[in-house]
């Protein structure tokens, strides 16, 4: 494998893979995982208030709720 100089970074020309690891960079179970997600106003502001009185982050109460729809949505099959 060659190295050569690209705009004042030191790369080398050709990565060699043959030693990676497939999923390697997987999410493991039970991992915690940032995903931004839309939602409307609305449903921010509800969730929002009801976590404050609940003394939680905002993320904790949607997973519950989230769990809680899943788990709805798993029993009606």
């Amino acid at each position: 494998m060659k190295d050569r100089h690209i705009e004042g970074v030191d790369m080398p020309a050709e990565i060699d893979f043959s030693k990676g690891i497939r999923g390697l960079h997987h999410i493991p179970p039970g991992a915690r995982v940032l995903m931004p997600a839309s939602i409307e106003r609305s449903v921010w502001e509800y969730f929002s208030e009801k976590a404050e009185r609940r003394g939680i982050e905002l993320s904790e109460l949607l997973t519950e709720v989230l769990k809680r729809d899943i788990e709805i949505n798993e029993a009606l099959k």
